[in-house]
């Protein structure tokens, strides 16, 4: 069993590579009592700033998992960061650490940092059904590992980390603008996983006190109606959703109504 998070796809096509059954995090979160029970349980999320996103850590500590095997995937798209380590300390301090935890590099869809259309053109070099089969291969071993975080991994991670201590966030809220652009069609709302998303005469209000930056709105927005408030990102025109993951797909996973 694996229960994922995700917000343009890669999170929901490495949870389907690695098992049959595969549980979204924000429709579960739904549930009043979630206790799962398996042989193997896994998570599945992305990067979210160098840690897992809050919404999963709080799906985490307030599930409870039978199981004899624990174990967690992050995906990524340019560094880690060591996450593995943080990710195990996090579960430790909630007496629930993991038998495995490790990264795989995709697809990385950071509008604020990268191009998407050149992050695709690099994507094959990335190798990710290859590096899926072998987390596969750990996972129905049952291998016990926590992924060691190299020291190029650990200084661009404290170069970030003291980065943002001068600097301040990468983004600042109200984050998004609404642009003559936009249809009406509500895709938006229906791909946001916290239900911040509302259409008010056609036009979609963010609640921006449950945003988690995740990008689904913005990235699945037919129209590039959704645009950045105060971020200049490198390409305004190009937008990104795993290819072997529907629209339809992440609406089943993220529709809060």
């Amino acid at each position: 069993m694996i229960l994922y998070f995700t917000a343009t796809g890669n999170s929901l096509y490495a949870a389907r590579k690695l098992d049959d059954v595969c549980l979204s995090i924000p429709q579960e979160m739904k549930k009043t009592e979630r206790h799962y029970k398996a042989d193997r349980i896994g998570i599945v999320c992305p990067l979210f700033e160098f840690e897992m996103p809050p919404m999963v850590k709080d799906f985490i500590r307030d599930s409870e998992f039978e199981t004899d095997y624990f174990y967690i995937i992050v995906t990524y798209g340019c560094h880690n960061g060591g996450v593995a380590i943080r990710t195990q300390a996090f579960l430790e301090s909630i007496g629930k650490p993991a038998d495995y935890i490790n990264t795989i590099i995709m697809h990385d869809n950071a509008l604020i940092v990268f191009d998407m259309d050149q992050q695709r053109g690099i994507e094959a070099e990335k190798h990710v059904d290859e590096h899926l089969e072998a987390l596969k291969a750990d996972i129905d071993s049952k291998k016990r590992m926590i992924q060691e975080a190299g020291q190029e991994e650990i200084d661009f991670y404290n170069n970030y980390m003291n980065w943002i201590a001068k600097a301040g966030p990468m983004y600042s809220f109200p984050l998004y603008r609404v642009t003559d652009a936009c249809v009406s069609c509500g895709t938006c709302a229906r791909v946001c996983p916290r239900g911040c998303v509302s259409l008010q005469d056609g036009k979609p209000v963010f609640d921006d006190t449950r945003c988690i930056n995740c990008m689904a709105c913005i990235q699945a927005c037919p129209t590039l109606a959704i645009q950045f408030t105060t971020v200049k990102e490198p390409n305004p025109e190009a937008r990104y959703r795993n290819p072997h993951v529907t629209l339809r797909d992440l609406i089943q996973a993220n529709n809060q109504a």
